[in-house]
């Protein structure tokens, strides 16, 4: 990535709803400048290419998304109790597609999941960072799964792997959300996750 300017910034905005929307493959980058409204030369002023500009939307997306996870594991310093927190999570998720899908008329999904099943066998820099993105998502959840079997709220033995599997699911079923367009599919997230976790209360 380039410079940081008004037009840099365009162009990262355009590109991050167009990926969200359309994915990568099917986008040019004359249609993410016109999308952005500055003219085609200027984007390799900021982006090397649209691997590049697709790295930059990932990252930035990540900054956001990280935070809002954050906030909601974090359960306002430990006070909220595990459990609850990542309840919160999978609300979240939920509130967070249906405002989408009331916005655009359609459930986008999630970017990163989008981008998972679109680009893993095409490039290995964007493959890459969409690793990180995950193990950092299943390390921040397996902290809070940690919490919850400390208390006896849990009975998984294997934290780190009931943390890949909350997380699979969330993508799974946000998978689903998109594919039917509806997301009354994550309906019953929360309590496939109390399952995967062996909870003890709900």
């Amino acid at each position: 990535m380039g410079r940081t300017s008004d037009a840099g910034e365009k162009i990262l905005a355009a590109g991050r709803s167009l990926f969200e929307a359309r994915g990568y493959s099917a986008l040019g980058v004359a249609e993410i400048c016109k999308a952005a409204g500055v003219p085609k030369g200027s984007f390799y002023y900021f982006y090397e290419s649209k691997e590049a500009l697709a790295l930059a939307v990932v990252d930035e997306h990540w900054a956001d998304q990280r935070r809002e996870w954050t906030r909601v594991l974090s359960g306002d310093g430990g006070a909220v109790q595990p459990l609850d927190r990542l309840r919160q999570l999978c609300e979240e998720t939920e509130a967070g597609l249906r405002v989408g899908q009331e916005g655009r008329g359609t459930v986008l999904g999630c970017l990163f999941g989008n981008l998972s099943l679109e680009m893993s066998n095409r490039t290995e820099a964007v493959r890459t960072r969409l690793q990180e993105i995950f193990d950092v998502q299943v390390e921040m959840v397996e902290a809070v799964v940690g919490e919850a079997r400390d208390r006896g709220d849990v009975t998984v033995t294997d934290t780190r792997e009931a943390a890949r599997s909350v997380v699979a699911q969330l993508e799974g079923q946000v998978m689903f959300a998109k594919l039917y367009n509806n997301t009354g599919r994550l309906s019953p997230l929360w309590a496939n996750c109390l399952a995967l976790l062996g909870a003890r209360t709900a």
